[in-house]
């Protein structure tokens, strides 16, 4: 089976974020980056089905060069190859104009299933894989707490607003996966040596227009400095006054 995996590289959430000079970017200097959350388990996903079913997991990414760190990670981890899709000005892409990027790339392997996290930790926007899935003309499956996949196709249960949806689905899809599919491994270290071997390819990304554009970037207002009204028992007539007047949340 041909098994990709998609996989972002963002900042790692103990960030202290600044906004750059122009105002509408991350300002990256001095950031360090890691594979978004929701991608290390879509990787996780994409080795155990190759695990089960045979095959070949490619990992692709679209973003800088420098992305080869969380790429090693990622064949550390067992997949087979990554690819990334080199784009110096990756962060200014929006979702449609990333989708298609990769839709491209996915076509060319003739994969039969996408994993993807159910979103990116730096943006949450849950929107490539499903317009992925459309632009391949795929069946998706979002959000996926529990799989079962066969060289056809599979049944998967999803999470809903009102419960656990279950779906069946014919291949190819494209799977977003959610944090209870499954537990990623670690690399140990001879998955860590092994990594070095694996081809890692990189290549121009195709180019894009964007639906979206960036018109100002700013941090939220700082945080009032709490205090504290009393102590024990006798502070909970204080407390409430606070809450009630203050806060106002009573």
């Amino acid at each position: 089976m041909n098994i990709v995996a998609l996989m972002k590289r963002v900042p790692t959430t103990d960030l202290v974020a600044q906004v750059s000079a122009d105002g509408k970017h991350l300002d990256a200097s001095g950031v360090q980056y890691m594979v978004s959350f929701y991608d290390e388990i879509a990787v996780e996903e994409a080795v155990k089905t190759r695990e089960k079913l045979g095959g070949e997991v490619t990992v692709i990414t679209l973003g800088p060069a420098g992305a080869q760190k969380e790429m090693r990670e990622c064949l550390a981890k067992g997949a087979d190859k990554g690819i990334t899709l080199v784009d110096e000005n990756w962060a200014d892409r929006d979702a449609l104009s990333t989708a298609k990027a990769l839709k491209e790339k996915v076509a060319e392997l003739g994969a039969n299933v996408v994993f993807c996290g159910r979103l990116a930790t730096d943006r949450d926007n849950a929107s490539v894989g499903p317009m992925l899935a459309t632009l391949l003309g795929w069946a998706c499956v979002t959000d996926v707490v529990e799989l079962d996949l066969s060289e056809n196709g599979g049944t998967a249960k999803r999470e809903a607003d009102d419960g656990i949806e279950t779906f069946s689905f014919s291949l190819p899809a494209v799977i977003t996966c959610q944090k209870d599919l499954n537990e990623p491994r670690y690399a140990g270290l001879k998955g860590i040596m092994a990594a070095k071997k694996k081809p890692l390819d990189e290549t121009p990304a195709p180019e894009g227009s964007n639906q979206v554009e960036v018109v100002s970037l700013e941090l939220p207002p700082a945080r009032k400095e709490g205090r504290i009204v009393g102590e024990g028992a006798a502070a909970v007539p204080a407390l409430i006054e606070a809450l009630q007047n203050e806060a106002q949340v009573l």
